[in-house]
């Protein structure tokens, strides 16, 4: 067995009650959504993204745009799933490696399964001695490039099981990815009270011309604290009356996010 990444998960549950993450196989049963049921695409999916569209329409009052439906669904799984990796690396250098197929999802209750295949981390971290299913890198940017293609292994086949129901290119499907691996991020640390060394973190791991995404991270210093423009636009503005949220790039007003948008 591997070496897991509970001590981690542990101090992101106690930062942020609404996400709990659990280690073993991946339940299946009502109320829970398994990852690669996403990126099969099929009724799994669909479902997935139905019971997301009556949630805002009740919300809001407005029925979102099938579109607009499937990208809130994407952001709502994406922003908990990319935490699966970078909270680990953040917090204990250790990257966890987990397909789609090793991880679980139940939106109702906020709850992540994960079965972790593999661990990466640093030469010389002692929990990951002895034998198991773990590997060790040299240096800093070497596990940077471990935690990406990571993310990208379990990122691709999600988004592509999206992407015929968000009706968006894979340019723009890794943008969206991008924003979701920053802003998750940022926002965690934050209330760790590490936010400036969470924009310093981002600003090496996505750098612009990243294998990762498409873009860089943009978190950059502002008057008040660190500011960011996001990549791509969500459309939330099209479901709430509020308007655009904070970051949107549609904004023209001044600096654009100062703090990390809304979470999952």
């Amino acid at each position: 067995m591997p070496a897991t990444c509970s001590s981690s998960y542990a101090r992101l549950s106690a930062a942020f009650p609404g996400l709990h993450v659990t280690a073993g196989t991946p339940p299946r049963g009502p109320g829970w959504v398994g990852a690669a049921e996403l990126a099969r695409g099929g009724p799994e999916l669909t479902a997935f993204i139905a019971g997301d569209a009556d949630r805002l329409t009740g919300e809001h009052g407005r029925t979102p745009r099938p579109d607009v439906a499937a990208g809130l669904a994407l952001h709502r799984y994406l922003w908990p799933a990319c935490l699966l990796f970078t909270v680990p690396w953040f917090l204990h250098r250790r990257v966890p490696r987990l397909p789609v197929e090793d991880v679980a999802f139940h939106p109702a209750t906020g709850r992540f399964a994960v079965d972790t295949r593999q661990l990466t981390g640093l030469l010389g971290d002692p929990v990951l001695r002895g034998p198991g299913r773990h590997a060790t890198v040299r240096t800093e940017d070497a596990l940077r490039g471990a935690l990406r293609a990571a993310l990208a292994e379990h990122l691709t086949p999600v988004l592509r099981g999206f992407a015929p129901h968000v009706r968006r290119g894979p340019r723009t499907l890794w943008r969206n990815a991008t924003d979701e691996v920053a802003e998750g991020l940022w926002y965690i640390a934050r209330l760790l009270g590490e936010e400036d060394r969470a924009v310093a973190e981002l600003r090496a791991l996505l750098p612009a011309g990243a294998r990762f995404g498409t873009g860089g991270s943009a978190a950059s210093r502002a008057p008040g604290g660190p500011a960011r423009t996001r990549l791509t636009c969500c459309l939330f503005y099209t479901v709430s009356p509020s308007g655009t949220c904070a970051g949107c790039p549609r904004a023209t007003d001044g600096p654009r996010l100062r703090h990390p948008a809304h979470a999952g």
